[in-house]
């Protein structure tokens, strides 16, 4: 429950702090006072859009923190998954600045904005004129059922399930328009595969061929090059100089003449002699490359045209190299063994869908199942409640169709409604009114008091425009669910604060140059003068105070 409230530096509030304590709480004061000021800085707490105008004094931030007793309201898990530690006295902060940019704390540790408002609407649900509107649309209708029949474990499975189906939805729709596209595209894919298969390519084969294609078209000059060096090394004497071979032979022969003489002459004779050897080996291959070339315009044709295919294939491609070619085929292969493989793969992937949609199909109908039988027990509950509230002549049903699957399950609700005898049920958003529909919301936060497994509860002006004896009733329906849940009623009705146990008053104050929103706690005897002011106006008496007294004694004794 909601045990501290911390304001400061907040439109008219300077500085504001009040403890809470359990059962219901009723908060007073006049048109104007600063009530809604007060729930306007909770709000914050509940994640809530920060405004810059709200603060008083534009040097200091705001700041509002809130404390709840949360101890058996098994929260510890939440609190291990955004990963704050846990403690049975829960604090929210919210701090604004200047500039409107806030800060959200748990216990003291940073949090983002969605985190403290997730956890906030775990500990308290305010409720204004403006939430009955709520109960016009089909989404908080099928909420209301879920919670009377308890379904929020069979609801957080159900939303696995079914996040894990329309995934896996998408994921074969993504599937189906790849195999599309790829289909269109098998004929080119298969096209281009067949003629680099038939082209029948090795890495690196353009370059052999080229390499080969220079040494046949230039066999020729080769072939009289080579011959003009063999002639010098090992030819005929045709100018009277002798060949290389044959002078060397001998200057090697002279060189060992001087031997004898000349000492240095013997490394002389050997090193010619070595050079001798080398040389006629040299002669010797080249005699060898002369006997292997043999001009073949046929196979230079054939090695042209072989490359003229790549060259071609390698524009048409945009490739620059058979290696590329190579790596485009295999490409090729692999995607056409994907496709051929897709029907597989696809069947694969709808089987799985098929098995979440059934798995999906199974927990709507459980859900369908509970909150059918939440609709009968609504209806026995809510009737004699409404009556009790002055709808006397009210007729009520839930009305059920089915829809296809969706994150709520598969139903479609309708609260059908009529209230007068006359008046076939219609819709509730078509035929209630604001009275009606406050009552009727309060009945229902009645109802499902024992199950929200929420420790606080604020009715903002919920009793506006309904009768004194009917007030009455309301007062005494919210003292009801504050024997469940802790209840702070902000309420302009005498008949609803003389069921209050406790009270509080918020008033302003002029100051030299400010006016302030403050607020006290009422002892018992204030708690009867306050009571009696709401029921005659500013001028008190003692017949006023005997009324506030008899109300307060009638309602605190039933």
């Amino acid at each position: 429950m909601l045990t501290t409230l911390h304001i400061s530096n907040y439109a008219l509030i300077d500085h504001l702090e009040v403890t809470f304590d359990p059962g219901l709480t009723i908060i007073t004061g006049e048109t104007g006072a600063g009530k809604s000021i007060i729930l306007g800085a909770l709000s914050l707490i509940l994640g809530e859009r920060a405004s810059a105008q709200a603060i008083r004094d534009k040097q200091a931030k705001t700041v509002v923190e809130a404390t709840f007793a949360v101890d058996g309201f098994g929260l510890e898990p939440y609190f291990d998954e955004i990963d704050v530690d846990y403690c049975p006295e829960c604090i929210l902060r919210r701090e604004v600045g200047a500039g409107g940019r806030s800060r959200a704390f748990v216990n003291d540790t940073p949090v983002q904005l969605a985190t403290l408002k997730q956890l906030a609407t775990r500990l308290v649900d305010i409720h204004s004129q403006h939430s009955n509107m709520l109960l016009a649309t089909a989404a908080f209708q099928l909420r209301i059922l879920d919670t009377i029949a308890h379904h929020q474990p069979l609801l957080d499975q159900y939303a696995q399930t079914y996040q894990q189906l329309t995934q896996a939805e998408r994921d074969l729709e993504k599937m189906r328009r790849q195999l599309a596209q790829a289909q269109a595209e098998h004929d080119y894919i298969a096209f281009q595969c067949n003629q680099l298969q038939q082209m029948r390519l090795t890495p690196g084969e353009d370059q052999q061929l080229e390499a080969l294609q220079r040494r046949l078209a230039g066999s020729s000059h080769i072939k009289q090059t080579l011959w003009l060096v063999h002639n010098d090394i090992d030819g005929d004497d045709t100018d009277g100089g002798g060949s290389m071979l044959s002078r060397l032979k001998q200057s090697a022969s002279q060189l060992a003449q001087l031997e004898t003489m000349l000492p240095e002459a013997a490394e002389l004779s050997q090193r010619t002699s070595a050079t001798l050897i080398e040389l006629k080996d040299i002669a010797a291959t080249v005699q060898d490359l002369l006997a292997t070339l043999e001009s073949d315009p046929e196979q230079l044709e054939r090695v042209e045209t072989r490359l003229g295919e790549i060259y071609d294939l390698e524009r048409k491609l945009g490739a620059d190299s058979v290696d590329a070619l190579l790596d485009l085929q295999h490409d090729y292969e692999a995607r056409l063994a994907a496709i051929d493989g897709a029907d597989e793969q696809l069947a694969q992937r709808q089987a799985q869908v098929d098995a979440l949609r059934s798995e999906a199909t199974a927990l709507a109908c459980r859900l369908t199942e509970g909150r059918q039988q939440a609709a009968a027990q609504f209806e026995q509950q809510l009737l004699p409640m409404a009556t009790e509230l002055g709808l006397k002549n009210l007729r009520f049903h839930v009305d059920f169709s089915a829809t296809a699957l969706t994150a709520s399950g598969a139903d479609a609700v309708d609260f059908m409604m009529a209230f007068n005898k006359n008046q076939a049920p219609m819709p509730l958003r078509d035929t209630a009114s604001g009275g009606e529909m406050s009552r009727i919301m309060l009945c229902i936060k009645a109802i499902i008091a024992s199950t929200m497994n929420l420790p606080t509860i604020i009715f903002d002006e919920v009793d506006t425009g309904v009768s004194g004896d009917v007030a009455s009733r309301i007062g005494a329906m919210m003292a009801g669910i504050a024997r469940s849940i802790q209840v702070i009623a902000i309420t302009h009705l005498p008949q609803v604060a003389s069921h209050g146990q406790h009270h509080y008053q918020v008033y302003k104050t002029d100051e030299a140059d400010s006016t302030l929103t403050s607020i006290r706690r009422l002892d018992d005897e204030q708690h009867v003068l306050e009571i009696a002011r709401m029921l005659s106006g500013r001028q008190l008496d003692e017949a006023a105070i005997r009324n506030a007294q008899s109300l307060i004694s009638q309602n605190t004794t039933k």
